[in-house]
Order: structure tokens, then sequence, then C-alpha cells
């Protein structure tokens, strides 16, 4: 069990080494939860993730005879960035091993920082094992990503500035991985503000500790989009802080999730990971549990692929029916194509994408299927655009 004292010594060991990052309060998110809610950007540090706390307060740690024998570490991502990071600020030799499905972003940052990065596993558990197996060959200091006291005090320091910034705030949402952050930061709520709720938050297919709080066996696996937060099982040393101070665990669907990364990108201007967004995600799920509120959460990760960051938009803009996709069965005559578009873009569409298709798809010789996609400015207009295609044209929906 760590105490307030061990994270006031982790703020004072980091402190110029790590970004205090600002809290704001988001408007755009509060207005679409109903809580008055307030971000803590971590997506804002150096390497994009609070990682850099828990891991500049273990390195700083670091004896001269540790510092030769360089450090290992296993991560999906934002643990490597940061323990890459500080060991190259301190001079120290750092490998990392990473899973395979890392992200392509996190694996050239992480070698970006000058550790040598080593892919290996299909789970963290795999990876996990394969680290300790190097640790022991090479003789290099092994930083676990979650389960060591000082990496979880270096953690807690985003609590201890979040109450500093809004001390009064009724609660703290805060995903849930391997547990070591949210340990940290109710460490700090139970001694500063104590009965102040600590709310964790995990994604569908890895609620491992909700699955150990209800006495439930653990099951976890499937792809997510929170790779940062895919995690088996909660480390030992954050279980015994969080069954001592952590009131509650909620679980977000996956479509949560990127709603809550589309939410972050449009209505506040704020990059987030899978991982990062998930706190957001829990308010966007669960709104009934936090109305009326003063929540704090934080933008805990910002490493997204552009890819993945595009797929997220356009799924939503689909969902919110702002992205429309119509198969039209139209007459095979000039002029038909040219009055569509003009009927599209005359209400307001923006026509994103077409396929006409003359030979193959067409039910008669004498018609042609034109697939179309637009964007209007939300569902009810989209609607709208539909409806008077539908006056003079056989139209479906896809």
């Amino acid at each position: 069990m760590i105490s307030l004292a061990d994270v006031q010594a982790a703020a004072g060991r980091i402190a110029g080494r790590v970004l205090r990052t600002p809290m704001i309060e988001s408007a755009s998110l509060s207005k679409a939860t109903g809580a008055q809610v307030f971000l803590k950007l971590e997506n804002l540090q150096a390497t994009g993730a609070f990682k850099e706390r828990g891991a500049a307060n273990r390195l700083a740690q670091f004896t001269a005879e540790e510092r030769k024998r360089g450090v290992i570490a296993m991560s999906a991502g934002n643990h490597a960035q940061a323990v890459a990071r500080h060991a190259s600020l301190l001079g120290i030799d750092a490998v990392i091993v990473m899973p395979k499905f890392t992200p392509l972003t996190k694996v050239t940052r992480t070698a970006g920082w000058g550790a040598r990065v080593v892919l290996y596993g299909d789970t963290l558990a795999e990876t996990a094992e394969h680290a300790l197996e190097l640790a022991a060959s090479e003789g290099m200091v092994f930083v676990h990503p979650y389960d060591d006291p000082a990496v979880m005090a270096g953690q807690g320091t985003m609590a201890l500035e979040m109450l500093e910034d809004e001390p009064g705030l009724d609660c703290l949402v805060i995903p849930v991985g391997g547990g070591g952050l949210i340990a940290g930061c109710a460490t700090v709520a139970a001694a500063l503000r104590p009965g102040m709720e600590v709310i964790g938050v995990e994604v569908s297919a890895y609620a491992a500790l909700a699955q150990r709080l209800a006495g439930q066996a653990v099951s976890v696996g499937g792809p997510t989009i929170a790779e940062g937060i895919a995690v088996r099982d909660i480390g030992v040393n954050p279980m015994a802080v969080i069954r001592a101070h952590v009131h509650d665990v909620l679980v977000v669907p996956e479509r949560a999730v990127e709603e809550a990364i589309a939410l972050l990108a449009e209505g506040a201007k704020l990059v987030a990971e899978g991982a990062g967004a998930t706190g957001v995600a829990a308010l966007l799920a669960f709104p009934e549990r936090f109305a009326g509120k003063r929540v704090g959460t934080t933008v805990c990760g910002g490493n997204i692929d552009a890819r993945i960051l595009a797929n997220v938009l356009l799924r939503n803009l689909l969902r919110d029916g702002r992205i429309m996709r119509l198969l039209l069965e139209i007459p095979d005559r000039p002029g038909v194509l040219a009055d569509i578009a003009g009927k599209i873009g005359g209400a307001g569409g923006n026509i994103i994408e077409v396929s006409h298709q003359r030979l193959f798809a067409s039910p008669s010789v004498q018609t042609a299927e034109l697939e179309v996609m637009f964007e209007a400015r939300d569902a009810a207009h989209a609607g709208d655009i539909l409806r008077m295609l539908e006056e003079t044209y056989i139209v479906r929906s896809i």
C-alpha cells in the first residue's frame, strides 16, 4: 500500500521532467453528458500519455549500479515510450518488449527515443514473460508498467494535480488496465478528499477488475480499440489499493469508446487513443450515474494511428446519420446522374463517392444501379434528402 507521502515525494522527483498538464472544463462534454466535466490532458505529455509520471519516478530512484545494468520494460506502447524517453534523459540503456499487435505509431516513437524494441507475443502476458526472460539473461532491471509501488506513486501525481486545480470535484473517473493509475489516484483521493468517489472504467473485452471484484473467474480477450488497457489481470500491488479505496468499476462497450474518441475530436478538439477516451466513454454510457456532478476524468493518452482515427470518425458520422449510403435503381438514359447530383447538392448535401453499374448489378437492361454516399448536416437533413430522391427514384438505404 503506497501512501500520500509516496505520491508527494514522487511529485518532487518528477518536477521539471514531466509536464504539469492543464485541466480544463469541457462545455461540449458537459452538454452531452449532463455532468460538469473536467479533463486532465495527459495526451499533452512529451510521449503523449500519463505513463511518463510512473516511469520518471521509478527511474529517478535507480542506483548507480542499476543505471549501468540498463532497464527493460514490456508494454503495448505508452509505458514503453515513457521508459525509453526517461532512460534516454538519464543516459540509461533501454530495451522495450512490445506485443505484436502494438500500433505502428507507438513502435516507431519508442524506437525514436533510442530504445531497442523487441516485438514478441500475441498477448501482454506472453510479452511480459519474454521481457522477464531477457531481463534475467541480459542482467537488466525490469520496470513493470503498473505492478510497482514507485510507478503507482508516480501515476498518482496526476490526481494530486487534479485536486489542486479543482478541489470541488465530486468524483474521479479513471481508466483501468493493470491498475497502476487508479491505485495512485485513489491513494491521493482517500487522503485529501475522504469519501470522494473514485470510479474505474474498463472496456468490455478486458474487464478483469470488474470480474475479480464480482468474484468471477477472469475471462478476457478479443480485439479492442483500447489496446492500452487490454490487460489480462490487475497487478498485486494495485489490487490492494483498489480494494481499499475504489468505489465502483464501470464496463463500457467498444462503441462507447469510439463515440468518445469522436466527441473529443469534434467537440473538445482533442486527440485521444482508445484507452485515453474510456473515462469519457463511461460518462456517455452511464449519464445517469454522473448527472449533475462535478466529474474529473483524464484524456490519459493520445497515441492513435491516423488511419484508425479517420475510420472512427467516419464510422461515427455513419452512426449519427451525417453520412448516408444509398442504392438507387435509375433509368439508363443521359442526364439522370446529373439530375441526382443536382438534387443532392441543391439540398445542401455533399457527395463523397459515386459508383455507377450498368452491366452486372441492374435488374433490367433498361436500368442501372447507382450507389452514392453523401454527407449531411445531421440525421434529419439526410432524411430530407432521402425523401426527396424517393419522389423520383427507387431508393434503398445501405
